[in-house]
């Protein structure tokens, strides 16, 4: 038997992870004809029947705290509360599956819990790191042993109140092997792996428009300019080739975010492309050389994964699910610490040939992660959670 899911995400048409991840779960479920309820953000407030899916877009309002440069969480979000449930009402699904603790996720879990419908959540986002980040960031006025403290304590608050927040689904997905045992022993439910698929018709070493060699080095990096992202690093990554004496690279930064103007008064040689999608984005990153993703906070971490199938290697700290995505010395470096992750990014800089060689090493590997892989999975996740 298909379950009848009723998905409810906070991130739809946004351009971050749990976005794609929607969006590529509504996709799946569409080309398979499977019974699917979509509700998430949209322009406008409507709901719409194709077939046997259904969705369902709310309006968010004008009492908004913000999370980032394109997520909020609606301050107001409970007056969709008796619409949303009886459309799930409507659609009479088996299960319910949320993307975490955001209005739209609240929402799925009051309708699965009014309408005793099992819940599965989907973790996707280390908010207890995110906390801890933005903590230390806004008291950074203060001495390091302090916010090296705060930023301690703002993590494991938040995450132990993630957790109990988890404790509420049947069933839960994680997205690397750490996350999975986290979440198995903090909320004593089964958890699932849950990947994240590749389309290599659209990422591809094809797309590369600039010479092999025109003697300029391409450090790339996409995604939000935030700071749990760690991007400010990229400024000692410029220190240190400036001081070893290197200047034939240029940075390629795309995305937007609140740190779009710090990254714009500290790094000298950079170009910023935006927020790009598509063609244009896979061309981007087929025209780095070496892709830099200073993240400590990422649980997978799609952006490696597109700059792997699209022949760039790939620097990365060890941590969280990026070092799950690169073999160091076959598909890229990984470090331990921020002084080595500038160190092995300089050292491949000024060492061509090297450079060259790890570039080789990720053509001859084929990245064949299909999103319908990844979703026939979490499918078998939802029936575990009618078994529960």
């Amino acid at each position: 038997m298909t379950p009848r899911v009723a998905f409810f995400t906070d991130c739809f048409h946004e351009v971050n992870g749990v976005a794609l991840t929607s969006r590529q779960l509504d996709a799946f479920a569409r080309r398979r004809t499977y019974p699917f309820f979509s509700f998430h953000i949209g322009p406008e407030s409507r709901t719409w029947t194709e077939g046997v899916h259904t969705t369902m877009e709310i309006a968010r309002g004008q009492r908004l705290l913000r999370l980032d440069a394109d997520m909020f969480f609606d301050l107001e979000f409970l007056r969709y509360r008796a619409d949303a449930v009886a459309a799930v009402r409507r659609f009479a699904p088996d299960v319910v599956h949320i993307t975490g603790p955001g209005d739209c996720g609240i929402l799925g879990v009051i309708a699965a819990r009014e309408l005793k419908i099992p819940l599965v959540a989907s973790w996707h986002t280390d908010l207890h790191k995110y906390a801890g980040r933005r903590l230390a960031q806004m008291l950074d006025f203060l001495p390091d042993f302090v916010t090296e403290k705060l930023d301690f304590g703002a993590e494991k608050g938040a995450l132990a109140a993630t957790l109990q927040f988890y404790k509420l689904a049947k069933v839960t997905l994680a997205p690397n092997p750490d996350l999975v045992e986290l979440l198995k022993e903090g909320t004593g439910r089964p958890c699932f792996l849950m990947r994240r698929g590749i389309d290599s018709t659209v990422f591809s070493p094809a797309r590369r428009t600039r010479p092999e060699n025109d003697g300029t080095i391409v450090l790339g990096y996409v995604g939000r300019l935030s700071p749990e992202k760690g991007i400010r690093l990229l400024a000692e990554v410029e220190q240190a080739l400036t001081a070893a004496g290197v200047t034939n690279y240029r940075f390629l930064i795309v995305g937007q975010g609140g740190e779009r103007e710090w990254l714009g008064e500290n790094l000298r040689q950079a170009d910023f492309a935006g927020v790009l999608r598509g063609e244009d984005l896979a061309t981007a990153y087929s025209n780095m050389d070496l892709f830099l993703f200073p993240s400590r906070t990422d649980t997978f971490g799609n952006v490696i994964q597109e700059a792997l199938a699209s022949g760039v290697p790939a620097a990365v700290f060890a941590e969280g699910g990026p070092k799950f995505l690169v073999e160091p010395g076959e598909t890229g470096i990984r470090a331990e610490t921020d002084a080595e992750f500038v160190a092995q990014i300089v050292g491949l800089v000024q060492d061509p040939a090297a450079l060259s060689r790890l570039r080789s090493s990720v053509l001859s590997q084929k990245l064949d992660r299909t999103w319908d892989g990844v979703f026939e999975d979490v499918y078998t996740a939802y029936r575990a959670a009618l078994e529960q």
